[in-house]
């Protein structure tokens, strides 16, 4: 007959081995998630950098984020689409673009892909050297110019840009990511660059201190070429007098609206606590820490430039905040 005093051990062995099990099942439930960001050198990255250091996201029993590079907004369509990342940096235009099957050369229709939230307002900068002679697109034939890297937001953005303008065959076009094409241009081995990112840009900047440097003019481009009435998810701003060194009066420019995104399987509940983590007063103090350009994010304009659905914690969440 076993003594009380075995009968006892064996209990403790078999709660504890049960305690294991349990917190080892939780250990395990604690899902991994991939922040799709972009390149070097770009906000989008920057993004995925934040979430993924951000305490009270890395607090979390629920999953662990971890932030990944990528070649930008195109890239990351087709990877959050895919399920090989669950969140991502894409331009607005690229969600609807893609759900309708209307990318350049590919008429897949990504409907796997839903916004979370509104990050901030990227405008379109192409970068000469004063004195060039560059003033207008039409001035930019057979100059070398960098297009921003293959399978990014800035390469597809230039590409659509340009070939409205009827130039994109015309130039000798380099793809390159902002900072390469910055040091580039730096060298005189570019004549222009091109960037579709908020500003002040890192490559601008870097770009700025070995080159006296201009800004085209592209909302009088866009809107002598008919670009707003061709593309509405395009809105006009300009890019304030100073923002750059040398650069003393408003570039007058067009926008595209970052976006963060979701994969449609991801957990409701998922989204809705990042949403709830990132969109409180110490979560924007700690985005707009990073970068400058987050001072866009609040809850009033948590939905701005969203103009294809919602994934659904997001829509729970913005709900509740009053946005819908």
């Amino acid at each position: 007959m076993m003594t009380y005093s075995r009968r006892s051990l064996l209990t403790a062995l078999i709660c504890s081995a049960g305690m294991a099990l349990t917190t080892g099942s939780a250990f395990a439930a604690k899902k991994n998630l991939v922040f799709s960001g972009g390149p070097a050198g770009g906000t989008f990255q920057v993004v995925a950098n934040a979430v993924q250091v951000y305490d009270p996201v890395k607090a979390s029993k629920q999953f662990r984020v971890r932030a990944q590079s990528s070649a930008g907004s195109v890239e990351n369509l087709r990877k959050v689409n895919s399920g090989k990342a669950h969140f991502g940096v894409v331009y607005s235009g690229h969600v609807y673009l893609g759900r309708n099957g209307k990318l350049k050369n590919d008429t897949k229709n990504y409907e796997d892909v839903l916004a979370v939230s509104y990050l901030y307002g990227a405008p379109a900068q192409l970068v000469v050297r004063k004195g060039s002679g560059i003033k207008s697109l039409k001035d930019l034939e057979g100059k070398k110019v960098g297009v921003g890297n293959a399978g990014s937001g800035a390469f597809a953005n230039c590409e659509l840009f340009f070939s409205h303008a009827g130039i994109w065959d015309k130039v000798e076009r380099n793809a390159m990511g902002y900072n390469d094409a910055a040091q580039a241009f730096g060298n005189n081995q570019l004549d222009a660059f091109w960037l579709f990112t908020a500003f002040p840009s890192g490559a601008v900047i870097m770009a700025a201190q070995t080159n006296d440097i201009e800004l085209i003019n592209l909302g009088a481009e866009a809107e002598s070429l008919g670009f707003f009435d061709e593309y509405p998810y395009f809105s006009k701003l300009e890019v304030p007098a100073g923002t750059y060194k040398g650069v003393d009066e408003a570039t007058p420019s067009f926008q595209d609206s970052a976006l963060w995104v979701a994969n449609a399987d991801l957990s409701a509940d998922i989204v809705y606590e990042m949403l709830s983590t990132i969109y409180t007063d110490e979560g924007l103090a700690h985005m707009k820490q990073q970068k400058k350009t987050f001072k866009e994010m609040a809850i009033e304009t948590g939905v701005n430039g969203i103009v294809t659905p919602l994934h659904p914690g997001a829509e729970r969440f913005w709900k509740e905040k009053g946005m819908l």
